[in-house]
């Protein structure tokens, strides 16, 4: 009986342990799967962004023949060190220029505008200003000249302007979006790539610098060079605060629900503030439109048929 009780114990012990083996091996499988579940979807979710951004990249790229005729002009002058600053890509990206034929566009119209505008002037100048005096003619020439050289810089930082103003206006809803997705259990990752969806219409720019960050996220090795790749692209104060407080809370391990949810709140003071600052300010603008345009036809309308009156009684 002892020796039977011996073997089935030891026969339990065997069992169980091979049973452990057998859990820790199926165990590491299925995390293994996970990871790689969880790195094919990055790479499906950054190969999915990269073709969108490269297909609104080609419908907008310039033909072949007119790229190489500008590079040309380009390498001939030896400008290739403009088409390679940093900061001019980081102020091209800021306008949302981002083509691969955006800095050659850029640095080929600094140097062929004024030459055409110089051109234009000078055909001006020798017909419709030729009785007009020397003096007169040399400033004509030297502000077409002017005009050629810094118009390409004010389109660009017109450009930025605009551009910044727009992802300023969509951001706290963007940001709001993405605390509704954090807190219902998704990703960072996942929330950009839902908000990207959901703005897609309405904020467009946002949402293609959005979609463009989850594609760095998923192939770039440290992720927070992804998040000051956004707030260098944007230029904005409130995606540079975002941008901060992600790198923080991934470094440190803070909830990061908890701070989305604050600089959310922040967002939403921050843009109740200005229009309380715009609503204080429209008496002041309105004083000069109510004096040229409303108070003479109130006097018109007092003053006018006195005026017929006694129109009247003189006759």
């Amino acid at each position: 009986m002892l020796t039977t009780l011996i073997v089935l114990a030891a026969a339990i012990a065997a069992f169980a342990s091979v049973l452990a083996l057998s859990l820790s091996v199926v165990a590491r499988d299925r995390r293994a799967s996970r990871l790689k579940a969880v790195a094919m979807r990055r790479q499906e979710l950054s190969a999915r962004q990269r073709e969108a951004l490269n297909q609104g990249r080609q419908k907008i790229a310039p033909p072949k023949r007119r790229l190489a005729l500008m590079r040309a002009v380009v390498d001939r002058l030896k400008l290739q060190d403009l088409l390679e600053a940093k900061a001019l890509k980081l102020r091209l990206a800021q306008a949302g220029w981002r083509g691969r034929s955006a800095p050659l566009t850029y640095v080929f119209s600094r140097v062929a505008l004024p030459v055409l505008l110089l051109a234009i002037g000078l055909i001006y100048a020798a017909t419709m200003f030729s009785e007009q005096p020397a003096t007169t003619r040399a400033l004509l020439l030297m502000g077409t000249v002017t005009l050629g050289t810094y118009l390409p810089a004010l389109l660009l930082t017109n450009a930025i302007q605009k551009r910044q103003i727009v992802l300023a206006r969509a951001f706290p809803d963007a940001l709001d979006l993405i605390v509704i997705c954090v807190d219902a259990g998704l990703s960072v990752e996942a929330a950009l790539s839902r908000v990207v969806d959901e703005l897609s219409h309405s904020a467009p720019e946002l949402a293609e610098e959005l979609g463009l960050t989850a594609a760095e996220l998923a192939f770039l090795g440290d992720r927070r060079h992804a998040w000051e790749n956004l707030s260098e692209r944007t230029g904005l104060v409130q995606v540079r605060s975002l941008a901060t407080t992600l790198i923080q809370s991934e470094k440190y391990g803070t909830p990061v629900s908890q701070a989305l949810k604050v600089l959310a709140q922040e967002n939403r003071e921050t843009r109740m503030a200005n229009a309380e600052k715009k609503a204080a300010a429209l008496p002041a603008k309105l004083t000069v439109p109510m004096i040229v345009f409303f108070l003479p036809v109130l006097f018109l309308i007092i003053a006018g048929p006195a005026a017929i009156q006694v129109s009247g009684l003189m006759k």
